[in-house]
């Protein structure tokens, strides 16, 4: 089973992704660590990304899809992988599509995590860490894990903790430019998907398209996606 998986910041796609591999007992890899990783290693496509790395560019797809691919063809990969970060628009979609077939690799679903823009954004800017325990999930705009009131303030609702909150998930400019992005139909993230769904509609329905409603929450989203995989 091959996946890739798309949502907006703030639709917990990383949660659900690492639900789906635990699940199906398939590779759960992001495009970001992989890019670290060759990088690390010095690989020859590790050196020619930090060059552009370090100039602060892009590095072009030429160089990524390749590694990518390297990454897919390793021993943990043989049952399946899950696909996160990666593509991030329409072009990149289709040089994805094209290297994967070229290379005989049959890709079967395509997983879109549904969250209307200002949603997610209140998702990043609500969620708040508990001091004695950072697994304690806690966030003021979701009403299943919102914090305990008191004294005027939130505490932890698990532990009754001290909350805080990360300083970039507060940097509501930062927010907006990868939501800008990702919600972006013509350049963006989402004219990957559309790329994808065409794909699908004119191969009858290969890769299956899965979309689900992010706003439920953690577990009802899990199940309603494992239902449709």
């Amino acid at each position: 089973m091959n996946i890739l998986i798309f949502g907006p910041n703030g639709s917990g796609k990383g949660t659900q992704g690492a639900g789906v591999q635990k699940k199906f007992n398939i590779a759960h890899i992001e495009s970001g660590l992989i890019f670290r990783e060759n990088i690390k290693s010095g690989t020859a496509l590790g050196k020619k990304a930090k060059e552009y790395i370090d100039r602060g560019d892009l590095v072009p797809d030429d160089i990524t899809i390749p590694m990518i691919l390297d990454r897919l063809k390793q021993e943990d990969c043989k049952n399946g992988w899950l696909l996160d970060g990666f593509p991030r628009n329409g072009v990149q979609g289709k040089a994805l599509s094209e290297a994967l077939e070229k290379e005989g690799i049959k890709l079967d679903y395509i997983i879109e995590i549904l969250l209307e823009r200002e949603t997610a954004k209140n998702r990043i800017m609500g969620r708040r860490l508990c001091a004695k325990d950072n697994n304690h999930p806690n966030n003021i705009f979701i009403d299943a894990i919102k914090p305990a009131e008191k004294d005027g303030g939130f505490v932890c609702r698990v532990c009754g903790g001290e909350l805080s909150a990360r300083s970039d998930d507060q940097d509501e400019e930062a927010i907006n430019k990868r939501h800008n992005i990702y919600y972006n139909k013509e350049t963006g993230t989402l004219a990957a998907v559309e790329f994808f769904k065409k794909l699908s509609a004119e191969k009858n329905g290969s890769p299956k398209v899965v979309e689900v409603d992010g706003k439920p929450g953690v577990k009802e989203v899990g199940e309603t996606l494992a239902a449709q995989l």
